[in-house]
């Protein structure tokens, strides 16, 4: 059997796409959690700190987690990223949206400029290769989009559209049921 390999520019062009799908189903989805659930509670914490998590995680985990110039969002305090801690802190809807829109455009940006041979590559100070950092978080990313959905529908009845492979990506709207 002859072994496929990607012509040049395929594989990113494929992270880029599928990333910049997944981008557009993680802003949906926010933008359909209900005002009433935002500060309600599933596994003992508030919905708003489930969806930093997931929002943080990929902040930090997509390009490099030991990253020395990472800077934290303006907003953020010791352990509000960690579902297994309480903090004080509530976080406005806002303060998400701003967040996911700057991780947004910051990993479309560094997808945009990876190439097949610095898929491979660590990052300075890193041990994972960027292809593992992306994966692993697109694997983050399904478990955690996936309770958000989970909790939305059952609270609301209403399915968030997710996009798919093929289907085409609603331009500037989100908040969009199926």
């Amino acid at each position: 059997m002859e072994e496929k390999r990607f012509e040049n520019g395929e594989l990113t062009a494929a992270i880029a796409d599928q990333t910049s799908r997944a981008l557009w189903e993680v802003g949906n989805v926010i933008a359909c959690v209900p005002d009433r659930l935002w500060e309600k509670e599933y596994c003992e914490q508030p919905l708003y700190k489930h969806i930093y998590h997931m929002l943080h995680s990929l902040d930090l985990w997509f390009i490099n987690p030991w990253d020395p110039a990472f800077c934290e969002p303006s907003f953020h305090i010791a352990g509000l990223n960690n579902l297994d801690l309480n903090t004080d802190r509530t976080i406005l809807r806002g303060e998400i949206d701003s967040y996911f829109s700057a991780i947004e455009e910051k990993i479309k940006a560094y997808t945009a400029s990876l190439t097949p041979e610095r898929l491979l590559e660590k990052p300075e100070g890193c041990r994972h290769s960027r292809f593992r950092l992306i994966l692993g978080q697109f694997r983050h990313l399904h478990t955690h989009l996936g309770m958000l959905m989970g909790w939305i529908i059952a609270e609301t009845g209403e399915w968030p559209l997710t996009v798919g492979l093929e289907h085409p990506v609603p331009e500037g709207k989100t908040g969009i049921f199926a």
